[in-house]
């Protein structure tokens, strides 16, 4: 094969893998109008082929493809001007596919079929004939081939992977104080400081945090002091102060969502089936360095198994219907109709949660409750990919 022929599909992963697989010398991807005139787009393909070091020349050709007339004359001048092609259907509209099946005449045809992750022989095309799919990607990957850049988050991934026993103290901890955690914690962003190098803390033991006051929980600190997560602890009947062990336990200590988000990516390294797990991957949605018209969100947890994204948002509080609306737009965008999408959350449960998990349950996000969020139960939750 030394021409490729894609029909563009809305699940960025339908366009690239058979490139990535079958390593043709160009691939022509069949796509509408918008997306070929998009400089992004295929800035972003040229990007991840180059990536996964993967030389094509890439050729995006305009066309409506919910029109199988028109489509199947650019098919058709396509096969004319080009020499050993195949045509991959796994994705395209049905006029698209229609317009294949007319225009191939004995051009070689295959598809990909993610339930089964395998390669299959349409026709004329045994070199693919009941082929495993073999690519696995990473975090940085998955969203460049959907147009998207990896930037740095909140969090600095180096090293974490070996903190899982500090991770679980500081999940302990939480899991004592649930009820409370969201309050001490905003006493703690009171009474510290975020600048380099500052590790001692300390105030009142009540503070004045947004439009509340917080009273510092003595056992809340003592238990930290307990597992190691803060040292130095004094505590008067008038004042706290205590130092932190280092610049990362202070930002888990000032971030509400931080013990939650640790335990869902402890939880996906200790699962042992993703190839690759970031934990706040912040993605911009056009390819490339930040403008002031960039769009970009962040993904508490994100991770790769095989070539499916998995995208993970983690809540400390009550689960509202936009966070749903949020994670799908995200995993619709940036993964298609085949990644996941996993909302954790360890709020209390309340009146709205019922709706919430019909929601939920209508837009295909697995939802992730507190009962499961010990790292035995995360694990199987995440390798169900039933949820």
């Amino acid at each position: 094969m030394r021409t490729l022929i894609e029909l563009y599909d809305t699940s960025p992963i339908r366009n690239v893998l058979a490139t990535v697989m079958f390593r043709p010398q160009e691939m022509i991807l069949i796509c509408p109008p918008e997306v070929a005139e998009d400089p992004n787009q295929k800035r972003s393909l040229r990007d991840f082929f180059a990536y996964l070091n993967c030389p094509v020349k890439l050729t995006l050709i305009p066309v409506t493809l919910l029109d199988a007339g028109k489509t199947e004359r650019v098919l058709r001048e396509v096969l004319e001007s080009h020499q050993d092609c195949a045509i991959d259907i796994s994705g395209g509209t049905d006029a698209a596919l229609f317009a294949a099946g007319v225009a191939s005449g004995d051009t070689p045809v295959f598809t990909y079929s993610t339930r089964k992750d395998t390669f299959f022989e349409i026709k004329n095309a045994p070199f693919a004939r009941s082929l495993p799919n073999t690519v696995h990607l990473d975090v940085r990957s998955c969203l460049m081939m959907a147009g998207g850049t990896l930037l740095p988050g909140r969090e600095d991934n180096a090293g974490l992977a070996e903190m899982s026993d500090r991770i679980d103290r500081l999940f302990r901890v939480y899991s004592a104080f649930r009820p409370q955690w969201n309050r001490q914690i905003s006493y703690i962003q009171k009474i510290s400081s975020a600048e380099p190098g500052v590790l001692e803390a300390g105030g009142q033991l009540r503070e004045k945090a947004g439009n509340k006051n917080v009273d510092a929980d003595g056992e809340f600190f003592r238990a930290l002091e307990e597992a190691g997560l803060i040292l130095q602890l004094q505590h008067t009947d008038e004042s706290v102060s205590f130092r932190f062990p280092d610049e990362r336990v202070r930002f888990w200590l000032r971030d509400v969502g931080a013990v939650l988000e640790l335990q869902v990516f402890r939880a996906c390294r200790a699962a042992g089936c993703f190839d690759d797990v970031v934990l706040s991957a912040v993605v911009n949605w056009q390819s490339g360095k930040i403008n002031r018209d960039s769009v970009t969100n962040e993904i508490d947890v994100m991770a790769v198994q095989g070539i499916q994204p998995v995208f993970i948002s983690c809540k400390t509080s009550e689960v509202h219907t936009d966070a749903l609306n949020e994670l799908a737009i995200l995993r619709d965008r940036f993964g298609g109709k085949f990644a996941r999408a996993i909302l954790v959350t360890s709020g209390v449960t309340g009146k709205t949660r019922e709706p919430v998990r019909r929601r939920a349950d209508k837009l295909g996000i697995e939802l992730v409750e507190w009962e499961d969020m010990s790292l035995e139960s995360l694990i199987n939750r995440l390798r169900n990919q039933d949820g």
